[in-house]
């Protein structure tokens, strides 16, 4: 039954799609070297199907076709990864203030790519060295977490948030002694601004990289999402339908750290997304994941690509860490939010 005052799910959905489209379309349009919208278009056809461009028009089409393209794209599907993670996750401990920073999953990925970007850590793996050291971290962070949030009595979900709060601030602390510790400063400085997010190296194998993790991600999660109705009303409820709620939620924990892991080695620790956004498509669709899962992917990738836009515009030729602008946007919406939770419960 559609609760009175919110859009169907489909509805949301199709217009969060146009916003996407509208967005990304601004992407591909404006930075340092300003590109009309139809020379765009053009370029873009011609990149599809194989048409010829101009000599003089080159350097505008390398822009947009191995620059902007794959700087959207991959800004899209960070957001879908992390607003799916941010699902996942809430769900999985009950517990509406829990992200992947949170639950120090995020802070671990730092770990691991910070040692590949400072000292070379698994450098005999070559392109594929950062992405598999974050998702280390971030599968080494994920079990110690489980681990020591381990009670008698179980995974207590209240446990596991403090726990994983903790344990960031630790892996936090990791990362700022090998930062410290770098032999060469150029290198500390490149990974303090990408410890705060930043598009700016986006390209093809990124793209595919974190397209691939991302939709099998929401791909999983979309199949769960009756589990996860489940598990959010508690684990006797969850068991009572068939659903083991340990072994439930080591998978997805685990299928979390992939996720989590592969974008920080993308584009490094990009913050409130996979918080905030869970929230206002339950605002909008709802609390049933079927309908969550559905919507919250869009809107946060509209939501990464816009702040990639303003990270890279609102102060040129500067580029600021995209981390800087998504706590700007974050904090106070997640304020508001609070604030509108509280006043609904009293």
């Amino acid at each position: 039954m559609q609760v009175r005052g919110r859009p169907g799910v489909g509805t949301a959905v199709a217009l969060s799609l146009l916003v996407l489209v509208a967005v990304s379309a601004v992407g591909m349009i404006v930075g340092s070297v300003h590109i009309p919208a139809s020379d765009a278009v053009r370029y873009l056809w011609a990149d599809v199907v194989g048409g010829t461009i101009a000599p003089q028009d080159v350097p505008g089409y390398r822009i947009v076709t191995d620059s902007r393209l794959p700087r959207v794209l991959t800004s899209i599907f960070v957001g879908a990864g992390l607003s799916v993670v941010g699902v996942v996750v809430q769900a999985l401990v009950r517990n509406a203030l829990a992200d992947p920073y949170i639950l120090g999953i995020s802070s671990g990925a730092s770990v691991g790519a910070t040692a590949v970007v400072l000292f070379g850590a698994l450098g005999g793996l070559g392109l594929y060295a950062l992405p598999s050291a974050a998702f280390l971290g971030a599968l080494g962070a994920t079990v110690i977490v489980l681990v020591l949030a381990r009670s008698a009595g179980g995974l207590e979900p209240t446990r596991l948030v403090l726990m994983g709060t903790a344990l960031g601030y630790g892996f936090s602390a990791i990362t700022t002694v090998l930062v410290f510790l770098a032999p060469a400063g150029d290198a500390a400085r490149s990974v303090m601004f990408w410890l705060l997010g930043s598009l700016a190296a986006a390209t093809w194998h990124s793209v595919w990289l974190v397209g691939t993790v991302s939709v099998v991600g929401v791909v999983l999660a979309s199949a769960c999402a009756r589990h996860l109705n489940a598990l959010s009303m508690g684990d006797d409820v969850a068991a009572s339908v068939g659903v083991h709620p340990g072994r439930f939620r080591l998978a997805l924990f685990v299928v979390s750290a992939v996720i989590v892991g592969v974008i920080v080695s993308v584009c490094g620790a990009i913050g409130f997304v996979g918080l905030i956004m869970p929230h206002v498509t339950r605002l909008l669709v709802g609390a049933d994941h079927r309908r969550v899962l559905l919507l919250s992917p869009v809107l946060g990738a509209v939501f990464v690509v816009v702040a990639d836009i303003v990270s890279r515009t609102l102060v040129p030729p500067y580029e600021l860490p995209i981390g800087a602008i998504t706590a700007a946007v974050g904090v106070p919406v997640f304020v508001a939010l609070m604030r509108r939770r509280e006043r609904v419960t009293t």
